[in-house]
């Protein structure tokens, strides 16, 4: 495993602090976004359950509302670092050329000649218009001309993608997660958004910035989702297995944060295998260093499978316990404070599927939410939480609020 070093050179030269996340809450320094692009044009009515999305976005609003996020980010003095921009730099490097390459063209689709046609078109291209196709993805119309007859050509509709396109990197939370100094590449479940980590992993192996970054977790071990884990506290991770998250991804993520001594404790939290309910940080996230907001639903049968070191190389996997109760034991205090989504059984549901609880912590008691998550909202501020407000009616299509748009790289500490 690569050594993590005190610091890391930004593009320009100018040494960065070397980043770390010990918990949700900790003020936020540096955080990955991505701001949606032309991938978001290739969503139709015919395609966009495949993709992922409830409907067809209208993209000009989704990119305006996504940076009024990113702006009122940097101005609580939070260093915003855009997906297609680190992506641009990394592919100066050859190496990530091929990576990335390797990863947008599917051999066993394309046929032989076809895919070497396309390789060799996308290693001829400049760092910007290959991050470009490798995010938009390509029609079979806009491939290169190649010489002779194609029968995959041939067969399929010019509109048809003979590289899919990646609406999804919007959720940056969800291909990596930083755990302490390092940072774990996941394995996404669904075909959708496999090509997602490709990208990520060759970001943080080829750019400047974080080539010399240790790893956690092996990414192809089994399917784990950034969406799942939640840093409840210094040492102490909550995992969800669901509909993303498979019981053998949060076992291989807890043996491999347990053994390089990033947690003392990891709660493997069984959640409902629905749309709905996709992530863990759908039902619950954390909004202060003892508080979360939480689906009111959830709250009485949620359990957790605490995971602990053996002291010999392997894990102890307690019996289930009621996920406050674990929590709050873990974390070392009384009890974990719940403010419930919603005010009502019919609100709460409602403001649950519009991303309620889906909140991102730009520091303890201070978070980042959807305004139209009205009741939630007020809940939050009578608990003493501050929460600024942002649009996201065209953003949230995707089934995805704050918290699922942005990958913390470096906190403070809490103190």
């Amino acid at each position: 495993m690569t050594a993590h070093i005190a610091q890391t050179a930004t593009t320009d030269g100018v040494p960065a602090p070397a980043p770390r996340v010990d918990s949700e809450v900790g003020p936020l320094r540096t955080v990955l976004l991505h701001r949606p692009g032309a991938e978001l044009k290739r969503l139709t009515p015919r395609n966009n359950d495949q993709l992922l999305f409830d409907g067809v976005p209208w993209v000009d609003r989704a990119q305006e509302e996504h940076d009024a996020f990113a702006e009122l980010l940097r101005g609580r003095g939070v260093e915003v670092l855009l997906l297609s921009d680190l992506l641009v730099d990394a592919l100066h490097d050859d190496r990530a050329r091929i990576a990335g390459i390797h990863s947008a063209v599917n051999e066993r689709r394309l046929g032989i000649d076809l895919a070497d046609a396309l390789r060799s078109h996308l290693a001829s291209i400049s760092p910007d218009q290959l991050a470009t196709a490798l995010m938009t993805g390509m029609t079979f119309e806009e491939l290169p001309a190649a010489e002779g007859a194609s029968l995959v050509r041939k067969m399929h509709h010019p509109i048809d993608f003979a590289v899919d396109p990646l609406p999804n990197l919007l959720f940056t939370r969800d291909s990596s997660v930083w755990v302490g100094d390092r940072v774990a590449i996941t394995s996404l479940a669904l075909p959708a958004r496999d090509r997602e980590t490709a990208l990520t992993d060759l970001i943080y192996a080829y750019h400047p910035r974080f080539r010399k970054t240790g790893r956690a977790y092996g990414a192809h071990s089994a399917p784990v989702e950034g969406g799942d884990v939640l840093l409840l506290a210094p040492g102490v991770l909550a995992i969800g297995v669901g509909e993303r998250t498979t019981p053998a991804g949060a076992e291989s993520f807890a043996r491999s944060a347990l053994a390089d001594g990033l947690a003392h404790t990891v709660l493997a939290v069984p959640i409902t295998q629905e749309r709905a309910t996709m992530h863990l940080d759908t039902v619950c996230t954390m909004v202060d260093r003892d508080a979360v907001v939480m689906y009111p639903a959830v709250r009485d049968n949620l359990f957790a499978f605490p995971v602990r070191s053996d002291g010999a190389g392997g894990v102890v996997v307690e019996d289930r316990r009621p996920f406050l109760e674990a929590a709050a034991d873990a974390m070392g205090i009384e009890r974990l404070r719940v403010i419930d989504t919603g005010l009502d059984p019919v609100t709460a549901e409602r403001e649950q599927w519009d991303d309620g609880n889906n909140t991102l912590a730009v520091g303890p008691g201070l978070v980042v939410a959807y305004e139209r998550n009205v009741e939630t909202n007020a809940r939050l501020e009578d608990a003493g939480v501050e929460v600024i407000r942002i649009s996201g009616s065209e953003l949230g299509s995707g089934r995805g609020g704050p918290r699922c748009m942005s990958c913390p790289i470096d906190r403070a500490p809490l103190v």
